[in-house]
């Protein structure tokens, strides 16, 4: 023995390097045993009390590593990496002592996480409780709230909590992408095991299944947010000439006030409360009741009997809310049945609301719209037509930023949007810089990039316009301020060139769906104009280059508002 120990020690003086090599294998197996036995739960009972000056869960353990300490600091860790790693971030909550937790003889471990689950478990019933499984379709949604999709991140939170903020009392997922709210379900209850689709975005939770929601009731939705504060105030209308068919529920109210009204039409799961003195109706947009032809507030002014601050309208004038009651007449969508004969572009520069203009084309005509690129941003929020080819022929139209005389020939007939070059930049600056509906930080716009951008992006606009208006074939140029302001009428237009046959009651409805989830707010503004007079000269130009070439084809100019002319 003592001569094998001899040539060890010959061995490693010769070698020293291995020696450092061994001992600091050593010392790693070490610290991977602590490791492996507390994540697995393997506990000891402490002999004594730790001091007040011990430095367990200071995460400072890093400074330690090969000491003594390092073995009692790491057993505290587990803890809250497990409930981090099984309950996710949003359950992450200060470090506190759990009541019935004795000081003295604290076993850990085991037991401290079992009363961890517990409070989670029982937050979460709190926050929302679990329903079961229904049934849905496309064509009478079993809640009919607002809806909105997200195949990549979708989460049981996430959904729960973008119903509960706008004060709906449920909250479905679909598909495991998918979350509609709402405030009654209308729909069959079926086995939990028909709800078998995980969440895109929380692969350990249920997020319903094909045709299936998973419905939960929110419990901490706040009353005051179901009433009539989250309702959009429409205007002053005329009665209609037939209210039974065009308001088909009343009631008469004899303490009459907008939320009474409002909770009332959405109890009866209808999108628009029309007050009238004591009368409170219901209904949907249609072509008895169009909502286009607004009068006169003053005309509606009449207080309400159960709230003296509120005008409830009269008998010949109402008063128009639209209610959180999502109108399901335009809302399904699907691909072509027999592929396109026709490919039609839908051809803007970047930032004049093309994405926009593809929501109120879908909700109009029932087709998904196709892309020349692939945004994986936009298939995720709802566009399944962006993974097509452009080519597939399955989508009722396809957009398209491109202005080459090659790759506008390749289409059939194009809808070009046109957007006031001020305002395309600047959203076209926030899209580049923040994202679809963010913004572009100060730094961005104060720094080289904005004036880089200006001068490489300004001449893009006139030219893309310039391109579509000589080599496009049956050009329909809509522009983005007219769609904004004359939604109905420019959407029929663009409507009429897919060659789709719309009931007008479908783009009354879509009316009432207009934003969709790509509306970037308009509360956050920039603070000072971002233009320099150098940048308005030469944009002023190219103004007038574009309105000179639609008045020269016989189409209307430029609209009043491309300031300044």
């Amino acid at each position: 023995m003592a001569k094998l120990l001899l040539r060890f020690q010959r061995y490693f003086r010769r070698k020293p390097i291995r020696f450092f090599m061994l001992i600091a294998l050593y010392l790693t197996a070490g610290s991977l045993v602590f490791l492996h036995a507390s994540f697995t739960g393997q506990t000891r009972v402490p002999e004594h009390e730790p001091s007040p000056n011990s430095r367990a869960g200071d995460g400072t353990e890093a400074k330690y590593l090969g000491t003594a300490q390092l073995g009692r600091e790491v057993k505290n860790a587990p803890e809250t990496l497990t409930t981090a790693r099984r309950y996710g971030a949003w359950f992450k909550s200060p470090s506190k002592e759990l009541p019935g937790r004795s000081k003295v003889g604290d076993y850990g471990g085991t037991w401290s996480r079992a009363l961890k689950g517990r409070n989670v478990r029982e937050k979460e019933e709190d926050r929302a409780k679990y329903i079961g499984c229904y049934v849905d379709n496309t064509h009478r949604r079993a809640l009919r709230g607002v809806s909105f999709f997200d195949y990549k991140k979708m989460t049981l939170f996430r959904c729960q909590d973008n119903c509960a903020e706008r004060g709906y009392l449920y909250a479905g997922l679909e598909f495991g992408a998918e979350c509609y709210c709402g405030h009654k379900i209308q729909a069959a209850n079926v086995s939990n095991s028909e709800c078998n689709m995980e969440c895109k975005g929380e692969k350990s939770n249920i997020c319903g299944g094909v045709n299936r929601l998973s419905i939960y009731r929110l419990e901490l939705a706040q009353e005051s947010a179901r009433r009539y504060g989250s309702a959009i105030f429409r205007g002053c209308f005329r009665r209609p000439e037939n209210v039974s068919l065009a308001l088909p529920a009343s009631r008469v109210m004899k303490n009459m006030s907008v939320d009474r009204c409002v909770d009332f039409c959405t109890s009866k799961e209808f999108p628009l409360a029309a007050l009238a003195g004591e009368s409170c109706h219901c209904g949907f947009p249609t072509t008895l009741f169009t909502l286009h032809e607004r009068e006169d507030e003053q005309l509606c002014a009449q207080k309400c009997s159960g709230e003296e601050f509120e005008s409830c309208g009269t008998a010949k004038y109402f008063i128009m809310y639209q209610t959180q009651v999502q109108d399901n007449r335009c809302m399904d969508r699907r691909f072509l049945t027999s592929r396109a004969k026709q490919f039609i572009a839908l051809a803007s520069f970047p930032g004049a609301g093309n994405t926009w203009a593809r929501h109120l084309i879908e909700l109009a005509t029932g087709y998904y719209t196709g892309s020349y690129y692939f945004d994986g941003s936009l298939y995720n929020k709802g566009f399944k037509g962006e993974r097509d080819h452009w080519r597939s022929g399955r989508t009722i139209c396809i957009k398209t930023h491109e202005s080459g005389q090659k790759e506008i020939e390749a289409f059939d007939a194009a809808i070009l949007l046109i957007r006031n070059p001020y305002k395309a930049l600047m959203a076209e600056f926030n899209r580049k810089y923040g994202g679809h509906i963010g913004f572009a930080s100060h730094a961005h716009w104060k720094g080289k990039e904005w004036p880089e951008f200006v001068r490489n992006y300004a001449p893009w606009w006139a030219t893309h316009t310039l391109d579509w208006l000589k080599y496009g074939k049956r050009v329909l140029v809509v522009h983005f301020e007219d769609l904004k302001h004359n939604l109905f009428i420019q959407l029929k237009r663009m409507v009429g060139l897919l060659g789709i046959a719309v009931l007008e009651d479908r783009l009354l409805c879509v009316e009432g769906q207009k934003d969709g989830n790509f509306k970037r707010s308009g509360l956050r503004k920039l603070e000072y104009d971002p233009y320099t007079p150098e940048m308005r000269k030469t944009i002023n130009g190219y103004i007038k280059t574009v309105d000179t070439a639609l008045k020269l084809r016989n189409l209307t100019g430029v609209p009043e508002d491309y300031y300044p002319r």
